[in-house]
């Protein structure tokens, strides 16, 4: 199967996030800043198609970076995840991936990061799917610290240009979206 342009994807994830993801309205956002939009990510990241798109374009955004393993925060990147790692084996670029907890389970394993074990050293690439401040990158970073892993960059389907790429710069993480905010008119 052919894959169609990064450039061709992006064209039509822009068009599902306008038609279905972007809403507006008065909101309150997790950082608990009000907003006059709201750009619900999981709508897309849970569609075959939306999940497909955004697989294919993070996955060319990372494919050159040599990166050991791919994560973030759940549950935003959970999908993410799974549909890079699926394409990534398909591709035969295979790398392993990774899920954030909030906190450390207080059962089982006792684990934050879910997945096969990060070895200390490991070039990690975390992932969300909206980015306002950068807070849920920022709480996965703190738990992937004490792994002593490195961070190379972090990706977002969308910035919504609130200062999560100032905050994550000044702990020396890169931030990259697929689109900004601007992009939708906003």
């Amino acid at each position: 199967m052919q894959i169609p342009s990064t450039l061709e994807l992006k064209k039509q994830l822009h068009a599902l996030l306008e038609q279905y993801a972007l809403k507006k309205g008065k909101f309150i956002l997790s950082s608990g800043k009000e907003s006059n939009y709201y750009l619900d990510g999981r709508i897309i990241t849970l569609t075959p198609e939306g999940v497909y798109l955004i697989g294919n374009i993070m996955l060319d955004m990372v494919k050159d970076l040599h990166i050991d393993a791919f994560g973030g925060p759940t549950l935003g990147a959970d999908p993410i995840v799974g549909a890079v790692a699926a394409l990534s084996y398909i591709q035969h670029i295979p790398f392993t991936t990774f899920i954030v907890r909030k906190a450390a389970k207080e059962h089982g394993m006792g684990k934050q990061v879910e997945g096969p074990a990060l070895k200390k050293g490991s070039r990690v690439v975390i992932v969300d799917d909206v980015a306002t401040t950068g807070k849920a990158l920022l709480e996965a970073k703190d738990a992937l610290d004490k792994l002593g892993v490195t961070i190379v960059k972090a990706l977002v389907i969308v910035d919504r240009l609130e200062s999560a790429k100032e905050n994550l710069a000044k702990v020396n993480i890169p931030l990259e979206s697929i689109f900004t905010i601007r992009d939708f008119g906003l």
